[in-house]
C-alpha cells in the first residue's frame, strides 16, 4: 500500500520538511516543497501516523479509512481529508539498513543487456564488471553468495554458464517490477542465510488493463495485465526474447554468433474473500548459445614493449539452458494484527555445455616506431603454438521449496517466526580438459572426468521481534535462524540484531546499527575442486558481520535528498577459497582459509533535476583471504579497493518530454595471476573497468479511449560503451620459447549504438 498526505499551516501553505513517520512499520520520509508526502505501508490495518517539525508542534493521527487527509500543523489545529491507498504485499516495508529502488528507473537505464540486475551495479558496495551478464558481488562477496527472491519465491540463475556473453536473461521481469528493495548486509533473520546480499522484488498487481511493448536491436519484450470485473483477480504476463548476435560482434573474436534467450513469465493474483490471497508466478526460460570463432588479433604490452597475438581458431561452442519455475503464494490475515504467508515453490532446470575448439597462436613484438617501415607490423616472433579446450557437460536440477512465514503485530511492535524446507536433487556430469601445445612444451592445462548426484534436504526457521519505542526514537530488531542440512549433516545457528536510532529536532537523521552471523551451505558446485575432484566434507562458510551507517534526509533547491554512509566489517571462516575466469567460479573444495572485508559505502541519491531521480555511489573495499600455507593473508579475487557507480537523469527545461539518461560504472582492477601458480595467485594488478552508457529519449503522451492506441510511445537512442573503453574481463597466458609467460586480455564489448521503443497501451 501507499500511503499519501499533504501537510500545511493555518493559512493553508505547504509546510516542507515535515519528518513524517509511520508506526508500527518505521518508515519515513520528509514533505516536499509542496508539502506533499507518500509512504509505504503493509497492508490496510490501523496504523500511526506523527508529523514533526521544529517551527511546529508534533501531531499523530491514526489511519483507518481510504479516504483523503491532509494535516494542518501549528495551533494544534488538525483537519482529515484525504488518504489515497493502494494494495501492496506481505513484507514490503521497508527494513532497516536497505536501498528501495524505484523500478521506473531500471526500466530507462540505459544498458547492454536491459537486465535489471545493471541498476544494482549503480549502488554502493555492488560491483559487476561484465556488461554481458548480470551476475554481481557485494561487499568482496562472489556471484553464489547473494539471495534473490520474486514475491517470496527463491529464484536460481543458470549453473554452467562459464563467459557472460552465452547468459540469457535475467529472472527479474522489469515489465513487472513493482517493489524492489536491497541489502548489501546485515539484514534481518527473516531474509535467509547466504553471506553477502538480499533482493527482494514483488511483481506488480494491475489495477487496470494495461500492455507494453518493448523493441530494440537487441531484443524486445511483451507485457499484458488486467483487472477482472469484479476486482478479485489480477494477471500479469510478459515474454522476452534477446539477441545480442549484433552486440557480440563487437568483441575481439571475429565469428558467428547465434544467440537466442528467450522467457516467458505469467503471475496471477486471486482474492479469496476478504484476508485471503492466492498468487501464482510462473517462469520457463530457453536460453541456448552457438558460436563459432574464427580469429582473433590482441595487442598488448606498452609503447616501449608492445605485442600481438594472432589467433585461429576451428571448433565451435553450443550451450542450452532450459529452466522453469513455478511458486503458489498464499497470504491470509487470521486478524488486523495477524499475517501469514505460505509459499510452495519449484525449480527444474536442463543445461548442456559443449565445445570443442582449438585456437593456433602466434605471438610477436610490434614495431611501434611511426618512422620505420614497417611499423605496426610483427618483427620478432616469441611464440608460436596452440590451445585446445574441450567439455561435454551436463547438468539436471530440481528444488522443491516450502517456505512459511508469520507476522504478529502488538502495538508498536512486530513478532516475526516462520520454517522453509529445500529438497535438491542434482545430477551433474563433467567431462572436460585442456591443454596447450607448442613447438617446445606440451602440457595438460586441466582435465576432469567425475559425476556428483546428490539428493538432500534442507530445513530450516527463524524468529525475530521488533521493537519500537513510544517515542519513535528507537527501533531494534533482534532474530536468529536455526538450519540443517542433511547432506553434510550439519547445524548452523545465525543470530541477528539491528538498531535504528532517529536523530535531530526533526529527526531527519537515522543512526543505524546491525551485527549477526551470516551463514550459507555449500551448493553443489563448492564440493568440487579446482581439477574437479568431489570432496563431500565441505561444510558451510560462515560470516560475522557488522555494519554501522547514517542516513540523512534533507532538502536542496526545494527537492527532496538523502545522503547515506555506511562502514562495515566482515570476518568469514570456514572459507572455500576460489578463482573467478569471466563468470566462471572454480573453488578449492575445502574449509581452508579464514578471510575479512571491510570498507565504506556512501550514496546521495534525489532530485537533481526536478522530477527524476538521480544518485552517486561510491565504494571503498579490502578484502584479503590467508589459505593456511604459511603465506599469509593475499588479495581475494573480488579485492576491487574502489567502485563508483553514477545514475544521472536530465531533460529540457521546457520540455521533459526530451530527456538524457548517465549509466556510468568505474572499478579498480582486480586481482589475478598465472594457473597453476598459488605462491602467485592473485599477485598481479589487472586494468581497472569503466564504461559509460548514454540514452536519449523524447516520450508522448496521447489521450484517447482506442484498445489499440497507445497511451505513451517512448524512442530511445543509446549509445553503449560511449567512450569505447577497452575493457578486460579475463586474461589467458600464453609462453614464448624461452619460458616467459605473457597475460594476454582478454575484452569485453566495443561502442554499440542501440535503439529502442516502447509503447504502453
Amino acid at each position: 500500500m501507499i500511503v499519501k498526505g499533504e501537510v500545511k499551516d493555518s493559512l493553508n501553505l505547504p509546510i516542507s520538511d515535515v519528518f513524517v513517520l509511520l508506526l508500527p512499520d518505521s518508515s519515513s520520509t520528509l514533505t516536499n516543497k509542496k508539502g506533499e508526502f507518500s509512504i509505504k505501508v503493509r497492508n490496510a490495518k490501523k496504523r500511526k501516523v506523527i508529523f514533526s517539525h521544529l517551527q511546529y508542534e508534533n501531531f499523530a493521527i491514526d489511519i483507518t479509512t481510504s479516504d483523503k487527509v491532509s494535516v494542518v500543523l501549528k495551533e494544534k489545529t488538525q483537519v482529515l481529508s484525504g488518504i489515497d491507498i493502494q494494495e501492496r504485499r506481505f513484507e514490503e516495508t521497508q527494513e532497516i539498513g536497505s536501498i528501495e529502488i524505484d523500478a521506473k528507473n531500471a526500466y530507462t537505464l540505459p544498458s547492454a543487456t536491459g537486465d535489471f540486475s545493471k541498476i544494482l551495479a549503480t549502488l554502493p558496495g555492488v560491483t559487476s564488471n561484465n556488461e554481458l551478464a548480470s551476475v554481481y558481488s557485494v561487499r568482496g562477496g562472489n556471484y553464489d553468495e547473494n539471495l534473490i527472491y520474486v514475491n517470496g519465491m527463491k529464484v536460481y540463475r543458470p549453473f554452467l554458464v562459464s563467459a557472460g556473453r552465452q547468459e540469457g536473461l535475467g529472472f527479474i521481469n522489469t515489465d513487472m517490477v513493482g517493489h524492489v528493495q536491497f541489502s548489501a548486509g546485515g539484514w534481518q533473520a527473516k531474509d535467509g542465510d547466504k553471506l553477502s546480499s538480499v533482493l527482494k522484488v514483488q511483481y506488480r498487481v494491475p489495477k487496470r488493463n494495461e500492455a507494453t511493448i518493448n523493441a530494440s536491436l537487441l531484443g524486445g519484450s511483451l507485457h499484458y495485465g488486467g483487472v477482472s470485473k469484479k476486482g478479485d483477480l489480477h494477471y500479469s504476463f510478459g515474454v522476452r526474447h534477446k539477441n545480442s548476435k549484433y552486440l557480440l560482434g563487437t568483441l575481439e573474436t571475429n565469428g558467428n554468433y547465434l544467440p537466442k534467450f528467450t522467457d516467458f513469465q505469467g503471475f496471477i493474483s486471486k482474492q479469496l474473500g476478504s484476508k485471503t490471497t492466492l498468487g501464482l508466478l510462473a517462469s520457463s526460460a530457453h536460453n541456448n548459445y552457438l558460436t563459432i570463432p574464427e580469429s582473433k588479433e590482441t595487442e598488448f604490452g606498452t609503447i616501449q614493449a608492445s605485442f600481438r597475438v594472432s589467433t585461429a581458431f576451428e571448433g565451435r561452442e553450443k550451450l542450452d539452458y532450459h529452466t522453469n519455475q513455478v511458486g503458489l503464494i498464499l497470504s491470509h490475515s487470521f486478524s488486523e494484527d495477524f499475517i501469514s504467508r505460505l509459499v510452495v515453490s519449484g525449480v527444474h532446470s536442463s543445461e548442456r555445455e559443449n565445445y570443442e575448439i582449438e585456437g593456433a597462436y602466434l605471438l610477436c613484438d610490434i614495431n611501434r616506431n611511426p618512422g620505420s617501415n614497417r611499423f605496426n607490423e610483427c618483427v620478432t616472433i616469441r611464440g608460436i603454438g596452440s590451445n585446445y579446450a574441450y567439455g561435454r557437460n551436463k547438468l539436471e536440477a530440481e528444488v522443491l521449496s516450502i517456505d512459511q512465514k508469520n507476522e504478529i503485530y502488538l502495538g508498536n511492535d512486530v513478532l516475526s517466526f516462520g520454517m522453509s524446507w529445500d529438497y535438491e536433487n542434482l545430477d551433474d556430469r563433467l567431462k572436460e580438459f585442456a591443454f596447450t601445445d607448442s613447438a617446445d612444451f606440451s602440457n595438460v592445462t586441466f582435465s576432469a572426468n567425475n559425476a556428483i548426484a546428490i539428493q538432500s534436504h534442507k530445513v530450516s526457521g527463524f524468529v525475530q521481534y521488533t521493537l519500537n519505542s513510544r517515542d519513535s526514537l528507537h527501533t531494534i530488531n533482534v532474530g536468529t535462524r536455526l538450519n540443517y542440512w542433511t547432506y553434510s549433516e550439519q547445524w548452523l545457528v545465525s543470530p541477528r540484531i539491528q538498531y535504528a536510532y532517529r536523530m535531530g529536532i526533526r529527526r531527519a537523521s537515522i543512526l543505524r546499527l546491525a551485527t549477526g552471523v551470516y551463514q550459507q551451505h555449500p551448493f553443489y558446485r563448492e564440493l568440487r575442486n579446482r581439477t574437479g575432484v568431489i570432496n563431500p566434507e565441505v561444510k558451510a562458510q560462515s560470516s560475522f558481520h557488522v555494519v554501522g551507517g547514517i542516513d540523512h534526509y534533507f532538502n536542496a533547491w526545494g527537492r527532496p535528498f538523502k545522503l547515506s554512509s555506511d562502514f562495515y566489517y566482515k570476518y568469514l571462516w570456514n572459507v572455500n577459497p576460489y578463482d573467478v575466469n569471466n563468470i566462471k567460479i572454480r573453488y578449492f573444495g575445502t574449509n581452508q582459509a579464514t578471510a575479512y572485508a571491510y570498507g565504506l559505502d556512501f550514496r546521495v541519491n534525489g532530485e537533481f533535476i526536478e522530477g527524476t531521480e538521480s544518485w552517486f555511489s561510491l565504494g571503498i573495499l579490502n578484502t584479503m583471504e590467508d589459505l593456511q600455507e604459511g603465506d599469509g593473508y593475499v588479495r581475494r579475487p573480488t579485492d576491487q579497493r574502489l567502485n563508483l557507480g553514477i545514475f544521472f537523469q536530465d531533460h529540457l527545461p521546457n520540455d521533459p518530454s526530451i530527456k538524457v539518461s548517465v549509466n556510468t560504472l568505474f572499478g579498480s582492477g582486480l586481482p589475478f595471476g598465472p594457473p597453476g601458480r598459488d605462491d602467485l595467485r592473485n599477485s598481479f594488478q589487472g586494468d581497472q573497468y569503466f564504461r559509460l552508457d548514454l540514452g536519449f529519449s523524447k516520450s508522448f503522451e496521447f489521450e484517447n479511449d482506442k484498445t489499440l492506441s497507445p497511451n505513451s510511445l517512448w524512442i530511445g537512442l543509446e549509445l553503449l560503451n560511449a567512450l569505447g573503453a577497452d575493457n578486460t574481463i579475463s586474461y589467458t597466458w600464453i609462453q614464448d620459447v624461452v619460458g616467459n609467460q605473457f597475460a594476454v586480455p582478454n575484452a569485453l564489448s566495443a561502442r554499440f549504438l542501440n535503439v529502442r521503443v516502447i509503447a504502453k497501451f
